[in-house]
């Protein structure tokens, strides 16, 4: 069913940034029991990249604003709400999003962290173009970075070999005529949460006790299952709602989780992976960070231009899920 859109949101700029440190498949060889040869068959994965000792998940969001600054001449002193996905932040609180505002001078921004694990950069989206479209703000910036890196136990053979660290920006600015936001689909399986998490607090979930001392635990097998299942029937919805088809989309970012993962996905939704971007080949799994470097990329190469219908659509643990159609005229 098509649903009327009034959004008056418009994506004004992107930027990124990886840190310099590469850890490559040979390097993982000789931490566990792998090679290149399994890791690239079974995750398309080649490197990542991995935040220095002293590198934290605000210096990642912080190049990446600084990125987006300097490439589209932006300026955000006057950002009125800055949104930080992150699953990894410096501390507890104060708020990754509470050092942007401070680091940029941006006086008169609220700043807020929200958490929806590697979906969180289209949710942080999603409620950025309702805050605008709302009336409540007309410039926020939105922020996913990711030190993976940190939280990852390096003698899990299964998880180690996904990971890395990264971030990327979006300015979302008020432009009633030129919204860029056309439709979304949001969604949550919260009972399998248990499938996928990091520990915290609790040591229990449920009846279940808690691995992983507070490290990544993943049943990769169970969130394969939910992924390549939810995501296909979200992207029919997606495009449902703005009265429009998948053939209509020119490119699909979804969250780089694993290549396997996306060909099943492209697969069992009838998606082209000729027209499927992802970032995981050179930067691993960087959990809310994967979509926009993997649409910055693309522009970056020239393969997305200005007008093109594009579809993101995020899912990790929760689990949660969110996708959004966009016209991007940036």
């Amino acid at each position: 069913m098509s649903l009327e859109r009034k959004s008056s949101a418009r994506i004004t700029a992107i930027g990124t940034y990886v840190p310099q440190r590469i850890m490559t498949n040979s390097d993982l060889e000789e931490m566990v029991d792998t090679s290149n040869e399994w890791i690239v068959q079974r995750t398309g994965i080649h490197e990542r990249r991995i935040a220095a000792e002293d590198q934290y998940t605000s210096d990642l969001a912080i190049a990446a604003v600084e990125n987006l600054m300097q490439t589209w001449g932006k300026d955000v002193s006057d950002v009125d709400l800055v949104l930080v996905s992150t699953t990894t932040p410096d501390y507890p609180f104060p708020s990754v999003a509470s050092k942007l505002q401070a680091h940029f001078g941006m006086t008169h921004a609220g700043a807020l962290d929200l958490n929806a694990t590697c979906a969180g950069f289209t949710y942080a989206l999603h409620l950025a173009d309702g805050m605008i479209s709302a009336g409540l703000h007309r410039r926020i910036l939105v922020v996913a970075a990711e030190t993976m890196s940190k939280v990852t136990d390096y003698t899990d053979r299964t998880t180690c070999i996904l990971f890395g660290d990264g971030a990327g920006a979006m300015l979302v600015e008020a432009a009633p005529a030129h919204g860029s936001f056309l439709s979304a689909n949001v969604g949550a399986k919260g009972e399998g949460g248990i499938h996928v998490y990091r520990s915290g607090l609790s040591s229990r979930m449920g009846d279940h006790e808690l691995a992983g001392n507070g490290l990544i635990v993943q049943n990769g097998r169970e969130v394969y299952k939910w992924a390549v299942t939810t995501v296909p029937k979200g992207m029919q919805a997606v495009v449902e709602k703005a009265g429009k088809s998948l053939d209509d989309v020119d490119w699909f970012i979804p969250h780089s989780a694993n290549l396997r993962m996306i060909e099943s996905i492209c697969e069992k939704s009838g998606f082209p992976m000729e027209k499927t971007l992802y970032s995981l080949k050179y930067y691993g799994n960087t959990s809310a960070a994967t979509i926009p470097l993997a649409l910055h990329l693309g522009i970056q190469d020239g393969r997305v231009k200005p007008g093109d219908t594009l579809l993101l659509y995020g899912f990790g643990g929760g689990l949660v899920h969110a996708g959004l159609l966009l016209s991007w005229n940036p």
